[in-house]
């Protein structure tokens, strides 16, 4: 990054780079006077909402970002240490814009910010970020110097810990569930933070019969133990092995900012996040209808890389599948344009109607353990219809030219007589009426390094081999 230059700092959907040479006060400043300037002023709101992570640079960030906000006459609400699903409860519950400083699951040396207005809609490059990074820019560059205020704006600190957690168990009946063991690896992230006053008493709620084995709950930025990314197998190890030793029920895992949350079932094995959405969506589908509902009136949104199983499972239940780009920004929006009740991920992201249209892994986990909790079988007897496909997960492969590589396989797949639609990257479908096993695979270009990224899933595990091992001979040549 140039000294004036927020290109490498600024991404699509948030803000993130490492402290202090790519974000640092002065930085965060000029970004909180933007945030003021682009968002909520626009937005007629009197303030902001502000919190973050356990990172060590946040609270320096924090003040700066507050004092650019405040310096444009706007209130600004300090909430602390929290999740970002904590934040969201914030901007929603206080109808404020917001901003949580937090790189998620990245490592020690970086920081950042998730931006959105009020109700926890979101702020996005084409939402007020590209805005946001250019007027940010020209304050450093000493273009712009907004005019002096005669009033500046107020800080106020408000505790929301409790009120977010009972928020969450209130959309989600645990009371008559069977006893349950449950091992959460915080990863030294904010679940370490969040999980105690969801399920436990802290929050002076109603005692729940879970057994809570904990792991990794001290917050610490540096990650000591491993990650705050269950995405990656290996972050996953310590949670499978407690799993088994403790012969406990499940295994969660979130990451950094506990936005995510991930599943182990009894056998320590993992759980796709594919199948917790279809999970979750016969849930939601079920609780809209016993609310009145007719189930062709109701959405559920998916991205173009979860499983086939997910429109199929929300089709099963009369409701309506829709399918939309990978992203936070595409979902939300989709899911706001349809009113659906909810919204699944491949990356572990859920996303509720009852939650802004905002993503929440502790919700989430909400209804793991009560789908699980309501009956009596295993885990991974009540996930074993929703495990139908084999899959080959997200495979990157370094490209010297993705456009050229996601024609060859184009190319390729048209000789398979595939049907194809690029609304996220390249996606071929073969729907096996030709005697051939059902696959499909979808190819997508990273936006910030030069990679392709490879997903595939079919009937058996040979033809996803098959075409996975294919689709990675094209594009590595």
């Amino acid at each position: 990054m140039t000294a004036r230059s927020l290109a490498d700092l600024v991404k699509a959907y948030d803000v993130r780079g490492t402290v202090p040479d790519q974000l640092d006060a002065e930085v965060a400043r000029a970004l909180g006077v933007a945030f003021a300037e682009v968002v909520i002023g626009p937005d007629g709101a009197p303030g902001c909402v502000i919190g973050h992570d356990m990172r060590d640079s946040g609270p320096a960030l924090v003040e700066a970002f507050a004092d650019g906000v405040c310096s444009r006459g706007l209130d600004v609400t300090l909430v602390g240490l929290c999740s970002t699903d904590g934040l969201y409860y914030a901007s929603g519950a206080l109808e404020l814009p917001g901003a949580m400083f937090t790189a998620s699951h990245n490592p020690a040396q970086y920081n950042g910010i998730k931006l959105c207005r009020s109700a926890a809609r979101p702020v996005g490059q084409d939402t007020g970020l590209a805005d946001i990074r250019t007027l940010a820019e020209r304050i450093l560059d000493g273009d712009v110097t907004p005019e002096a205020v005669a009033t500046p704006g107020s800080r106020t600190e408000r505790d929301l810990l409790a009120d977010y957690a009972g928020f969450l168990r209130g959309l989600v009946d645990l009371s008559g569930i069977r006893p349950l063991t449950v091992v959460v690896d915080a990863g030294n992230g904010m679940g370490g933070f969040t999980v105690p006053a969801v399920l436990g008493t802290g929050a002076g709620l109603p005692e729940l019969p879970i057994a809570v084995e904990p792991l990794y709950f001290e917050l610490d930025g540096t990650f000591p133990n491993h990650e705050a990314n269950p995405l990656e197998p290996e972050n996953l190890r310590d949670l499978q092995a407690a799993v088994v030793a403790h012969g406990a029920d499940l295994g969660l895992a979130f990451d950094g900012d506990a936005d995510r949350c991930f599943v182990v079932d009894e056998r320590g094995e993992p759980v796709s996040p594919s199948a917790i959405t279809a999970l979750i969506a016969r849930r939601e589908v079920a609780r809209a209808v016993a609310e009145g509902a007719d189930a062709a009136d109701v959405a559920v949104v998916h991205n173009v890389i979860t499983s086939a199983q997910v429109p199929e499972v929300i089709e099963a239940t009369g409701a309506r599948a829709v399918r939309t780009r990978v992203g936070h920004s595409f979902i939300k929006a989709e899911m706001a344009r349809h009113g659906a009740v909810f919204g699944g991920e491949h990356s572990a992201h859920y996303y509720f109607r009852d939650f802004w249209f905002a993503d929440t892994g502790m919700l989430a986990a909400l209804h793991v353990l009560a789908a699980l909790g309501e009956q009596p079988a295993p885990l991974s007897a009540l996930m074993a219809d929703l495990s139908r496909y084999p899959a080959s997960g997200e495979v990157n492969s370094t490209v010297s030219d993705a456009a050229a590589a996601t024609e060859a396989v184009l190319a390729w797949g048209e000789q398979q007589g595939v049907t194809v639609d690029r609304l996220d990257g390249l996606t071929l479908v073969h729907d096996g009426g030709d005697g051939d096993p059902m696959w499909w695979l979808n190819l997508r270009a990273s936006n910030t390094e030069p990679l392709l990224r490879l997903n595939v899933e079919a009937a058996d595990a040979a033809t996803m081999e098959r075409v996975r091992d294919a689709v990675l001979a094209i594009v590595r040549s």
